[in-house]
Order: C-alpha cells, then sequence, then structure tokens
C-alpha cells in the first residue's frame, strides 16, 4: 500500500458550495460505470448485478413524479437553526412503490439469493417495509434482514435523490459537521475531486442516501476536521483514481475519487469495485466514517 502526504493548497474562491443531484443522468451514468468495473474483476458478477439495480433506480426515478417538499416554515427553521431540511424519518409512502417497480424489474434476471430476497420484499407488509428502512437508515442492523438491505437502500436512494433534486441549492447551507449531507443529514459514502470550468479541481462529499455534494476543503478531515494529521493511500500499482484518506487524529478513513484520473469515476460505483483498499486501511487500524449503502448485506455471489 502507497502512502502520500498531503500539501495541497485550496483555491482562493469556493465555487458551487452545493451540487445537487442530476437525475436524468445520475443512475444511467452510475449503472455505466459499474458495468465498465464489472470486466475482468474479481467480483465481476457481483458489480455486475450492482450495475442493473441502478439501471432500476433510473428507470423508477424517470417515472416517479415530484414529491411533496417541506412547507416554507419548515424549511426557513431548518436554515434559521443549520439543519437538514429533509427528514429521513418522515419518508414519502411512494418509497414503498420504488422498491416494488425496483424489485420486479430486478426479479427478471437477478441470482438465486437476489430473487428470494427481492420476492419476500414483494409479498411484505408495509409495516415490516418500514422497519427495515429504519433499521437501515439507523445503522442498527440485523443480521436477518441483511439479504434484503441494499434494495431498500436503492428505493430510499431514488426518492431522496427526488427530493433532494427539487430543492433550490441557493437556499441551502453546509452544516457544522463535515461528513453530514447538508439536504438529509445523511454521513457521506466518498468524496470526489471534480472537473469542470466552475468546479475545477474543488472536492466534495458526496450524500450515501440523496446524492447531493457538497463542498468541503481537501487535505481536511471530513470526520473530525482536522487538517494536521491527514493521508492519502493507494493499492500499489493502481493508477490513483481511488484513494483512502486516513486520519491519524480520529482513525476514521473515507475513500476519495479523482476526475482527473479518470473522467467516468463515480463515487458509490468506484467505492465498491475497491474494497481491497478498505481491506489495507482496516487492517492498518482505520475505521471508515461514512457507509455505502448497496454493500450493506449485499449479495456477491
Amino acid at each position: 500500500m502507497q502512502t502520500q502526504t498531503i500539501d495541497f493548497h485550496p483555491p482562493a474562491e469556493e465555487a458551487a458550495p452545493i451540487l445537487l443531484p442530476v437525475t436524468a443522468t445520475l443512475f444511467a451514468d452510475r449503472a455505466d460505470r459499474f458495468a465498465s468495473l464489472a470486466t475482468g474483476h474479481s467480483l465481476g458478477d457481483w458489480l455486475e448485478f450492482l450495475g442493473q439495480l441502478s439501471r432500476a433506480q433510473h428507470q423508477a426515478l424517470k417515472t416517479l413524479p415530484a414529491l411533496p417538499l417541506p412547507d416554507a416554515a419548515t424549511l426557513e427553521q431548518a436554515r434559521t437553526h443549520g439543519m437538514p431540511p429533509l427528514n429521513i424519518v418522515r419518508r414519502p409512502a411512494a418509497w414503498r412503490n420504488v422498491l416494488h417497480q425496483i424489485a420486479r424489474e430486478l426479479g427478471k434476471t437477478a441470482p438465486d439469493g437476489a430473487r428470494l430476497a427481492l420476492d419476500a420484499l414483494l409479498a411484505a407488509d408495509d409495516a415490516w417495509l418500514d422497519k427495515l428502512a429504519d433499521t437501515l437508515l439507523s445503522g442498527e442492523l440485523e443480521a436477518g434482514d441483511a439479504a434484503e438491505l441494499p434494495f431498500i437502500a436503492a428505493a430510499l436512494q431514488v426518492v431522496f435523490t427526488k427530493l433532494a433534486s427539487q430543492l433550490d441549492a441557493s437556499q441551502l447551507q453546509k452544516l457544522d459537521a463535515y461528513g453530514i449531507c447538508p439536504c438529509c443529514g445523511s454521513p457521506a459514502v466518498a468524496s470526489v475531486v471534480r472537473l469542470g470550468a466552475a468546479i475545477n479541481n474543488l472536492r466534495y462529499l458526496h450524500c450515501s442516501l440523496c446524492n447531493t455534494e457538497w463542498n468541503v476543503p481537501r487535505a481536511t478531515c471530513t470526520a473530525c476536521d482536522t487538517d494536521k494529521e491527514v493521508a492519502l493511500h493507494e493499492v500499489d500499482g493502481s493508477k490513483g483514481a481511488v484513494r483512502a484518506e486516513t486520519c491519524d487524529a480520529c482513525k476514521s478513513y473515507l475513500k476519495i475519487v479523482y476526475q482527473e484520473k479518470d473522467p467516468r469515476v463515480d463515487p458509490v460505483a468506484d467505492d465498491l469495485a475497491t474494497l481491497a483498499l478498505d481491506m489495507l486501511v482496516d487492517e492498518a487500524g482505520y475505521e471508515r466514517s461514512g457507509p455505502n449503502l448497496l454493500l450493506i448485506g449485499a449479495y456477491s455471489g
């Protein structure tokens, strides 16, 4: 494992502090990235299946109508008190319809293990589905529900991505905690150093749930905010498109992906295609600071 210390001077001016998800392309691009990463990969079958899942998310999002947002008073209260405007506990009932749509679509080609979980979800009542959603979002996981959780996550991602896309980015503000999404309050899955005229070389954290991104300083721990004991690590022989940023102050880490190295990188897909890097930094004593919701209980064989 290669380790690189960080010496970086951020841009003098901050541009586009919050990037809302682009619903027309987000899940389709992710599906394509999974398919590309699957080729020749030791986990190729699993990554290919996650590409199919992302494609089903794209189809579900295309047909999902506009969802009701919090009222003006709630939005103003969130701004005043530095809170995320979307409440993950009060989920739109539409998320269960999205889940059913994804399950029916995937069930046509899913491997046997995944198909059993999808059939169980299609047969489940609303109370059990909501319990699974609460379990996933609270992080208090139960082993018996593991197989269903990635599909619960996929449906919730669709609904909260839709909600986030309907917000006005100019009315949002970053939260005091770097690693928490300013839209829904969920932790980041990874960060991405982006290309683009207005955002070139800026780092954005990517929400694990609603796919919103928010600008954060580079060379700064996104868990404890320190800039003193941060380093980058990569697997020997890799091209450096995906690295793990570790912090010796709080012993946490999170992946960081670089569009300069590969313009097609995706914070979710590339994170799951580089589990060997997680194993290396885990063995070195660091704990991941944000989840990949598609990994929780995920079917891999």
